[in-house]
């Protein structure tokens, strides 16, 4: 009888293990409007493409898009806990563009960022950090404050990196919207290739605390 019992109850966990390691991995981009899709059909938005080019590699992956346009890391700190539901198993985090071009103190785009990851990590979920560069013309001081913010709290909180999201579009116009700072479609997949190399990287991570 007891044996017959440890049978059933390795037969339920192996089922439960099956059935997670089964279950499509979620995903949240939590990010601004170069997550949002600013001025794109839904279509071209880099979450979709970006699970479109993760499954098509046989990632089982749902990726949310929960990118809002002219949102800063304060913003997204406030709207964390409802934007960041149960079940997700990691987040691409894209924030801090907008605090460089508002100039907000990189000391406070650095405090909000720490503080997200402190919660997201806190609830067991995996985080890619994706850095920005901020804009020339705030000057050398504020560049070197604020491009040191995405390194050091990769570095600190043993977090993957993905150091300039918009790496390969930024100052090509033939990869922007008319404004000069919003990718097209073309520029999505550019993004997209960057950073896909860095989300296998966290989908990885995902699956080895899944333990499959």
């Amino acid at each position: 009888m007891i044996s017959s019992l440890a049978a059933l109850g390795l037969a339920l966990f192996s089922s439960a293990v099956a059935a997670q390691a089964q279950r499509p991995i979620s995903v949240v981009a939590f990010g601004d409007s170069l997550t949002a899709g600013y001025q794109l059909p839904p279509g071209d938005a880099f979450p979709v493409k970006l699970q479109a080019a993760l499954k098509a590699a046989g990632q089982n992956v749902a990726i949310e898009n929960a990118g809002v346009s002219g949102d800063t890391t304060t913003g997204g700190l406030d709207r964390l806990d409802w934007a960041i539901g149960d079940g997700v198993d990691a987040v691409i985090l894209a924030l801090g563009a907008n605090d460089a071009l508002r100039g907000i103190d990189p000391a406070i785009t650095r405090r909000n960022l720490e503080t997200i990851i402190e919660r997201l990590k806190a609830r067991k979920i995996d985080v890619l950090l994706v850095g920005m560069l901020a804009p020339p013309n705030m000057g050398q001081d504020y560049g070197r404050a604020y491009n040191a913010i995405f390194p050091d709290l990769a570095a600190k909180h043993g977090l993957l990196l993905h150091p300039f999201f918009l790496e390969g579009v930024a100052a090509t116009p033939a990869l922007q919207l008319a404004d000069g700072m919003h990718p097209n479609a073309r520029g999505v997949d550019v993004m997209v290739a960057g950073t896909q190399p860095k989300v296998l990287e966290l989908l990885a991570e995902v699956r080895r605390r899944r333990g499959g």
